[in-house]
C-alpha cells in the first residue's frame, strides 16, 4: 500500500500540531519537522522511492514514474489540505536520491496585532503610494508579515490588490478590497510580464513576491512613482544591505538615477529575525524598521554614509520620531515584556557588549 492523500494529511496535521514551519522528506530517510528553528526527526518509516513517487504525484496532481522523477531536478508548486493548510513546497534531487520540503502556510491570515509586530506596521500599510520592503532570511516570515499587511488593507480599504507569486501562499479572501492574485507559470508567464500587465489593469497596491531582478525593481520604482502602493520582499538582512543590494542590481552608469529614485519613492524597510519564545511552543518576530525621511534620503543619495542609517533609525524610536526601531531595539522590548529570554537576546544583538550597556542605560 503506497503513500495516500490520507497519509500526507495525518503527517502534516502532526506537524501543524506541533509547531512546524516545514515537513523535510527524504528518499531512505525518516521526515523531519522544523520547529523553533531546529530540524527534529519523527519517529516512523523511512520514506522509499515508491512513497516519494506517491507524494509527489499527490502535490503535482500527475501519475509520475521512477523515469520522471529522475528527470525532475527541482519542481516549486503548492498544494491545499481542506480545512488545515496550503503547501508550498520544493521537490530537489541530490547525491541520486530525492528530496520533498513542505512549508505549511495557514489557512488563516494572522492579523499585525497577532504576529505582535509593532503598531508602525499598520501605519505603513496605510500609506497610499510608495515602495515597501520587507526582508529576512529564508524562513524569517517576510510572506506572513506581508499577508497580514494585505489583509489589514483588505479588511479597511475599498481597492484593486494584484499580487504576483511563485507560487501563491496565503489565499486572501475579497472583503473591502477586490484581490487578483496572480501565480507564475499558472496565470502568468513570469513576474516582469505580470509586474508590467499590472499597470494597466487600474491596481492600487501591487504586491510583488521578491524583488529578483533589476527589470522587476525598475517596474517597481515606475508603480510607486505614478501613485501606488508597492510591496515586496528581498534577502538580504537589514536595512543597509537592502539598499545597497537594490542600487548594485544596477551597472555602474545608473546607479545615480536609481539612487534618486529609490530615494524619492521608498516608503519604508521592514527586516526581520526569527527568535526562539519563552513559550517553548512559539516563536517571535523581532523587527529593524526604517522609515524613509529625510536623513535616510541623504544616505540613499551618497551624501552621507550608509552607515548612519542605523543612527536615524534609533532615533525614529523617541516620542518625537516616525516610529522606526533597530533590531536591538526591538530585542530589548521584547525581553523586558518576558518574551524572549536573556541569553536570547544577547545571542540576536548586533553587538552583545552595546546591547549589555543598553540594558543598563535602559
Amino acid at each position: 500500500m503506497g503513500f495516500s492523500k490520507q497519509n500526507l494529511q495525518s503527517l502534516v496535521q502532526v506537524a501543524v500540531d506541533n509547531g512546524a514551519s516545514d515537513v523535510h522528506i527524504r528518499m531512505g530517510e525518516a521526515p523531519a519537522f522544523r520547529i523553533r528553528g531546529e530540524l527534529i526527526p519523527v519517529q516512523t518509516k523511512a520514506f522509499a522511492q515508491d512513497d516519494i513517487l506517491d507524494l509527489l504525484g499527490i502535490l503535482l496532481n500527475e501519475n509520475l514514474t521512477a523515469e520522471h522523477i529522475e528527470k525532475l531536478a527541482e519542481t516549486d508548486g503548492s498544494y491545499e489540505i481542506e480545512n488545515l493548510c496550503r503547501l508550498r513546497f520544493n521537490s530537489f534531487r541530490f547525491s541520486g536520491k530525492t528530496g520533498i520540503v513542505l512549508r505549511i502556510v495557514s489557512m488563516k491570515i494572522p492579523s499585525i496585532a497577532e504576529l505582535g509586530l509593532p503598531p508602525v506596521i499598520k501605519s505603513i500599510a496605510n500609506r497610499r503610494r510608495g515602495l515597501v520592503m520587507v526582508t529576512g532570511a529564508t524562513g524569517s516570515g517576510k510572506s506572513t508579515t506581508l499577508a497580514s499587511m494585505i489583509d489589514h488593507i483588505n479588511e479597511t480599504r475599498g481597492c484593486h490588490i494584484v499580487t504576483i507569486e511563485d507560487p501563491v501562499e496565503y489565499l486572501h479572501p475579497q472583503k473591502k478590497s477586490k484581490i487578483s492574485q496572480r501565480e507564475v507559470g499558472r496565470d502568468t508567464v513570469d513576474f516582469n510580464s505580470a509586474l508590467r500587465s499590472a499597470l494597466r489593469q487600474d491596481p492600487d497596491v501591487i504586491l510583488i513576491g521578491e524583488m529578483r531582478d533589476p527589470e522587476t525593481v525598475a517596474i517597481a520604482l515606475k508603480a510607486a512613482e505614478t501613485g501606488h502602493a508597492v510591496f515586496s520582499t528581498v534577502h538580504t538582512t537589514d536595512a543597509i544591505s537592502t539598499i545597497g543590494r537594490i542600487i548594485s542590481m544596477f551597472p555602474p552608469e545608473e546607479q545615480n538615477e536609481v539612487r534618486k529614485r529609490l530615494s524619492e519613492n521608498l516608503t519604508a524597510i521592514v527586516s526581520q529575525r526569527m527568535l526562539k519564545a519563552i513559550n517553548k511552543k512559539k516563536v517571535v518576530i523581532a523587527q529593524e524598521v526604517m522609515i524613509n525621511n529625510q536623513g535616510v534620503k541623504e544616505c540613499i543619495m551618497g551624501k552621507e554614509p550608509l552607515s548612519r542609517i542605523n543612527t536615524i533609525i534609533a532615533q525614529g524610536r523617541t516620542p518625537d520620531g516616525e516610529g522606526s526601531q533597530t533590531f536591538d531595539q526591538h530585542i530589548i522590548n521584547l525581553y523586558e515584556r518576558g518574551v524572549i529570554s536573556k541569553e536570547t537576546a544577547l545571542s540576536a544583538a548586533t553587538s552583545q557588549t552595546d546591547f549589555m550597556k543598553k540594558m543598563v542605560v535602559d
